[in-house]
């Protein structure tokens, strides 16, 4: 999340903006993705208890590269949600045997459970108060043992960030709303690592549902 603050009418302009934005560049956005992994050791802790076969929700899933392809090569039974339907169409045509829906965090009803649910660049794109919203319904697929992954804000408030050099929203809760959101849905937190230097800056939120 960056540092630049637009006045509050811009960042409540470009807070509803964000869809349209995806949907402008999917393209654009797929070629630039970053796809060295550096997500990786999150990513195997987040499935380290998914028998192969099992079934993993990668939530923003985008174009499919490199987190659904990272789980299709391992085995997974992959469902693959996002917001942006020209996004779908690039990982639907890659991944075919993968299950791709076209869902909004905020009214998410995928009427199933998974033992993963990885949420890799997107979660952070809802304000604070859908966030309020999404994280109950989102914790509600985590099935019993799995895990929930999710890029925050290191704290509280909304930030910026850019796809294919136009500007879009970013927001966050702290830790301890998180917490009471996660537990109050019937998860806890197990880690929580702000700007984590060896995940390229990101900050993570991995939370479990107990056995």
């Amino acid at each position: 999340m960056s540092d630049r603050r637009p006045d509050a009418a811009e960042m409540a302009r470009l807070a509803l903006s964000v869809r349209a934005t995806y949907e402008r560049h999917a393209e654009a956005w797929d070629k630039s993705r970053n796809r060295s992994l550096f997500e990786r050791r999150w990513l195997e802790r987040s499935v380290q208890h998914v028998l192969p076969g099992g079934a993993v929700l990668d939530l923003g899933c985008g174009t499919g590269e490199p987190i659904a392809a990272w789980l299709v090569e391992r085995g997974f039974s992959v469902t693959g949600v996002d917001f942006a339907e020209p996004m779908l169409r690039i990982a639907s045509a890659r991944f075919p045997d993968a299950t791709w829906r076209l869902a909004d965090m905020t009214t998410l009803s995928l009427g199933r459970q998974f033992g993963a649910v990885i949420g890799w660049g997107s979660f952070f794109h809802l304000t604070e108060q859908a966030q309020r919203v999404a994280l109950p319904r989102i914790a509600g697929h985590v099935a019993k043992g799995g895990r929930l992954l999710l890029t925050v804000g290191p704290g509280a408030g909304e930030a910026t960030g850019t796809v294919a050099g136009e500007t879009v929203y970013h927001a966050s809760l702290d830790l301890a709303e998180y917490t009471k959101i996660l537990e109050a849905a019937g998860l806890e937190c197990e880690d929580f690592v702000p700007e984590d230097p060896d995940c390229a800056g990101h900050t993570l939120l991995l939370a479990r549902r107990k056995p």
